[in-house]
């Protein structure tokens, strides 16, 4: 096998390099990862190349397997396909998820890969993040039969969860995007597509996602009376400022956060993190979900290619990472 890999490194400040690193041998319960692809998390991976994650929040932003730390030369990275070249007779050779950064090559402990279903093809795996953070949103926003759902936000997790909650029997729901190109993403996952100022309103359940402080008043303006708002965005060190002067208190509004950080505490005790990630690859089978996958280019380049999307997204959703 190789002795070494290549791993992309942000070294904060808007720039990033490839570094090579020794790869060592598997141990007994251990696996050897050839990676396929791997996806760029748009808005946090962003925040990790300029550099900009709060101090305050260097602990909680630390990923699996991460190297180095914030604000930089740090190894950062969540999502990553591979095949399993050496390990147990029960994963040699399969397709595998890891919440691994990016790197062409990797040893990690078994336990730590997750096997992709058949059904589910490289370039889609790489969703299973951020599909797990839908999940985990659902669940704590505890959506019901019949209801009306704003979804504001089209970017990729709002987009899974609007996907998710319109399956839902008789659930009717409208994303919601500033962006009119979002519009056919919303009819291919099952949706109704509105810009703010069109948005319907009177909404049971509206879930945020469009990290945005304008999103997060959009989305307190579309809520019912007695209806929650659930908070998915996260700011970096960005303060928000919140229209709660207006009719937050005579709608009697209940404004919730979501983090995929904690199982959400409605199926804490039965469901472990592996459980909910196997799930997440499981609804990944759907090929409608392929319409979140908007660009890929080389792992060589990398480095161009987050000061792109951090600088000029042009409606990027999932942009995938290939390996050869």
């Amino acid at each position: 096998m190789p002795d070494t890999a290549q791993a992309y490194w942000s070294l904060g400040a808007g720039r990033g390099e490839i570094r090579t690193a020794p790869l060592r041998s598997p141990g007994p319960d251990e696996v050897l990862v050839q990676t396929l692809k791997s996806g760029v998390s748009r808005g946090t991976e962003s925040l990790v190349f300029r550099g900009l994650v709060p101090a305050s929040q260097y602990a909680a932003m630390r990923c699996p397997f991460q190297e180095g730390d914030f604000p930089g030369p740090v190894k950062y990275g969540y999502a990553s396909v591979g095949r399993v070249e050496a390990g147990p007779a029960e994963l040699l050779r399969r397709r595998v998820f890891c919440l691994h950064p990016h790197q062409d090559r990797y040893v990690v402990p078994a336990n730590a890969v997750t096997p992709l279903p058949d059904a589910v093809p490289d370039a889609r795996g790489v969703l299973a993040a951020n599909m797990e953070t839908a999940v985990n949103g659902l669940w704590d926003a505890s959506p019901r039969l019949g209801d009306r759902i704003a979804v504001v936000g089209a970017g990729v997790v709002g987009c899974l969860v609007a996907a998710l909650a319109a399956r839902i029997p008789g659930v009717r729901v409208e994303l919601i995007d500033t962006d009119p190109r979002r519009a056919a993403v919303a009819t291919r996952l099952g949706c109704t597509f509105a810009t703010p100022a069109q948005a319907t309103g009177d909404a049971d359940l509206v879930i945020h996602a469009s990290g945005s402080g304008e999103g997060l008043a959009t989305a307190l303006g579309l809520a019912a009376f007695e209806a929650t708002v659930l908070e998915m965005s996260w700011y970096g060190d960005r303060a928000v400022t919140l229209p709660l002067g207006e009719a937050f208190h005579a709608r009697r509004l209940t404004l919730k956060s979501s983090q995929v950080g904690a199982v959400a505490p409605a199926q804490r005790a039965r469901w472990s993190y592996r459980r909910r990630l196997a799930l997440a690859l499981e609804l990944l089978a759907a090929p409608a979900f392929d319409i979140l996958l908007t660009g890929q280019s080389p792992f060589a380049d990398l480095p161009a290619t987050l000061a792109r999307l951090a600088e000029k997204p042009d409606g990027a959703l999932c942009h995938v990472i290939t390996y050869s």
